[in-house]
């Protein structure tokens, strides 16, 4: 897992990741699960050329979902990295 795409997966483009990326310079990735704070630094750095403060990580267990009339699938558990910069770097997402 040393490939920067195999740990960042997606942004997370919401109402809460925004005001954080405005007011407090944080930023919110979707992540491999077995990715730990070094490696999403690493990767983060070497992705968009900023310096990363620190990192915070989330595991999320994923949601029962009902299948047709009686089975019962899972979605799959993943984890969210929040990611501040130094101050005065910032990230074009949109």
């Amino acid at each position: 897992m040393n490939e920067i795409y195999d740990i960042i997966q997606t942004v997370c483009l919401t109402e809460k990741a925004t005001l954080l990326s405005e007011k407090e310079n944080k930023y919110v990735f979707r992540v491999n699960p077995k990715a730990n704070k070094l490696q999403i630094k690493a990767a983060i750095e070497k992705l968009f050329k900023k310096t990363v403060v620190s990192v915070n990580t989330c595991n999320y267990a994923g949601k029962k979902k009902r299948e047709r009339t009686a089975s019962f699938g899972r979605k799959a558990d993943w984890k969210k990295a929040i990611v501040r910069l130094k101050s005065g770097d910032k990230i074009e997402l949109a």
